[in-house]
């Protein structure tokens, strides 16, 4: 079987998603190729696409957080689309697929899977609604609109997908958080969708020894003794991520609880005065390009904390359990599915910054004991072979339904 996975960018959260999942069904035997807007010969459509918004976008906030997908590319003629049994969707905005451009991939008459990684797919515009329920009927009066009404431009997107979406989709939500969102949609109501999460290399992302973490903890300059928190994000200023509440949850600690040492390890981009608000020691690795020494990071610390007020199924957190390492978080979106509150993490309401330092002080003291069942979830759930033949099992089924 011949999988053609297209996604925008190879890196990111859904870029690495897809990579790791053409690796995991490489190894099951499958032919999988991806194809990326790096792979096409031209980036006016995402300058096309970004300009086509500017009119219409509320500010500059919300600038990356809708896509209109009127501009991109016809890779229905390329040569992996050809030659493939499944056309496997991912992140596919910013101009590598237009929507035309996915109606013209349908066209090939073979079978269409989408994978979820963001609220996209589903509503008139935005990646994710924050709060807005608006896609459960036709959009319209869009929030991160300039101009917002009934009939603004989310209710055109809506109108516009709901013309071109082809019958023969298949969607994969990585969450039952996801799914459920989706089912409920105005535009994805009557459509197949099944839960597969992402996949991990768990023999990449694994635990490592006693003399391993301390080795690493020397060469980072960690104060011996101390509790070594790791929160991971590409940019720590997107709101999404939440950072400002871990501030104010180790601020919290350091007032009610000043005997534990917490020590923060921070990977991704940050600007100095995001940093400066932090009472704790702040270790900033910056951006890790080489999987072992983001493997290494993520098993050295006592703790992972992902503060974020939305998310899917976050490939950190996935990353943090395979290495050992238990989690403190908030209590949204695929995250409940992953952490399993008491077991290999704590879990706290969201926007709770009390309740996160609660939580990040009750994983800090029981770290030890926890990594045993945090690596257990991961080889359970997200191992690749397991992730791998839950793909494969949906791939017959959509090829059977369409070649009927």
């Amino acid at each position: 079987m011949r999988i053609a996975l297209l996604t925008t960018y190879s890196h990111g959260g859904a870029g690495i998603a897809c990579g790791r999942l053409q690796r995991a069904l490489q190894r099951i035997g499958l032919d999988a190729q991806m194809l990326t807007a790096a792979d096409t010969s031209s980036r006016w459509p995402f300058y096309a696409e970004r300009l086509s918004f500017l009119p219409f976008e509320r500010d500059r906030s919300v600038r990356f957080l809708f896509s209109l997908a009127n501009y991109g590319c016809d890779l229905s003629r390329h040569p992996v689309v050809q030659q493939a049994d499944i056309i496997h969707l991912h992140w596919v905005n910013q101009g590598f697929l237009s929507l035309r451009g996915i109606r013209q991939l349908a066209e090939t008459g073979k079978p269409l899977v989408w994978t979820l990684h963001d609220m996209w797919v589903f509503t008139g515009g935005c990646h994710h609604s924050a709060g807005c329920e608006g896609y459960l009927h036709t959009c319209g009066h869009c929030p991160m609109l300039r101009w917002r009404g009934p009939r603004d431009l989310s209710y055109r997107i809506w109108q516009h997908k709901k013309r071109l979406f082809p019958s023969n989709m298949y969607f994969v939500a990585c969450s039952q958080w996801m799914s459920q969102r989706a089912q409920r949609s105005s535009l994805l109501g009557s459509y197949p969708i099944r839960v597969i999460p992402n996949a991990i290399d768990t023999e990449l992302f694994a635990p490592i020894t006693e003399e391993q973490r301390s080795a690493f903890r020397r060469r980072l300059g960690i104060s011996p003794g101390a509790v070594l928190a790791l929160f991971a994000s590409v940019k720590l200023e997107n709101p999404w991520k939440g950072f400002s509440y871990l501030v104010q949850a180790i601020q919290h600690l350091y007032q009610q609880h000043p005997a534990i040492p917490v020590e923060l390890m921070v990977m991704g981009k940050a600007r100095p005065n995001t940093l400066r608000a932090l009472p704790c020691r702040v270790h900033l690795l910056g951006t890790l390009s080489e999987v072992r020494q983001i493997a290494e990071a993520y098993a050295a610390a006592d703790l992972f904390v992902i503060p974020s007020v939305e998310e899917n199924l976050p490939n950190t957190v996935m990353e943090a359990l395979a290495c050992g390492t238990p989690v403190a978080g908030f209590r949204t979106g695929g995250i409940p599915e992953m952490v399993e509150h008491e077991q290999n993490g704590y879990l706290a309401p969201v926007g709770d910054s009390k309740a996160l330092a609660c939580a990040i002080r009750w994983v800090a003291e029981r770290s030890n004991q926890l990594r045993a069942a945090a690596r257990a979830k991961a080889e359970r759930c997200y191992e690749q072979s397991v992730v791998a033949s839950h793909h494969l099992a949906y791939y017959q089924q959509a090829l059977q339904e369409v070649n009927q």
